[in-house]
């Protein structure tokens, strides 16, 4: 027990050693220079939606995945693991 707790401390001060590069240091004048987005509410947001509309086909889709998703998980329920 001694012997893993005195290799744990030696691993944490190496660690705590070693050099970390700068955070942000590849950003450019430009990216800098960007105004920041305009932060919305969420309800506002959700209100308004994306202008995109999903096609019948596309809601076939994703109904079929969510049963085959569905399937998949019961089957998984009834296998045992010894």
């Amino acid at each position: 027990m001694k012997h893993t707790l005195v290799a744990c401390l030696g691993i944490l001060l190496i660690a705590g050693c070693s050099d970390f590069p700068e955070v942000g240091s590849d950003r450019s004048a430009q990216a800098d220079a960007a105004d920041y987005p305009t932060l919305l509410p969420i309800d506002t947001l959700l209100a308004h939606g994306d202008g995109a509309e999903d096609s019948e086909a596309e809601i076939d889709i994703l109904r079929a995945r969510a049963a085959r998703l569905r399937a998949r998980a019961a089957a998984l329920r009834g296998t045992a693991i010894n």
